[in-house]
């Protein structure tokens, strides 16, 4: 039995350690996609209505997983230092957490309709899902590992 106990810890923190490489995938891909948008808002790329619509597109289609999977307790950056950013505020406010990711929402809701309506519409649209981002990593990330 005191065997087990090693093991069982074991595949706790390997089941801990996946919520964190999920989470960050998930990030990262929504980075990848807001990337894209944010080099035609800055005038980096020329603006393209097709491929702008299909990264606010996937923008959507990311948000539509069930997130809350990749926030389970014990993933802070206190549990698992040097894996993530994610402070423990999180859990400490979910509410408040929550309330970030719903500005989110209505923010890319917005974005999703500008996107293609050109580049005037884009611009302020990816200003405003920017900002949105900024305040949860003021709030709820750390600077660094």
């Amino acid at each position: 039995m005191i065997a087990a106990v090693p093991a069982t810890m074991a595949l706790a923190q390997t089941a801990e350690n996946e919520t964190v490489k999920a989470r960050r995938a998930f990030y990262t891909m929504l980075g990848f996609e807001m990337g894209g948008l944010a080099a035609m808002a800055q005038g980096k790329v020329d603006y393209d209505a097709e491929a702008a619509q299909a990264h606010a597109a996937d923008m959507v289609t990311l948000t539509g997983l069930h997130t809350a999977d990749f926030y389970a307790p014990g993933t802070s950056k206190d549990d698992l230092p040097g894996e993530t950013r994610a402070l423990p505020v999180i859990w400490e406010d979910m509410g408040a957490f929550q309330e970030k990711g719903q500005a989110f929402g209505a923010a890319l809701a917005e974005l999703n309709t500008a996107a293609g309506e050109g580049l005037d519409a884009l611009r302020p649209a990816v200003g405003k899902l920017g900002g949105a981002c900024k305040a949860c990593h003021d709030d709820f990330r750390a600077a660094d590992f």
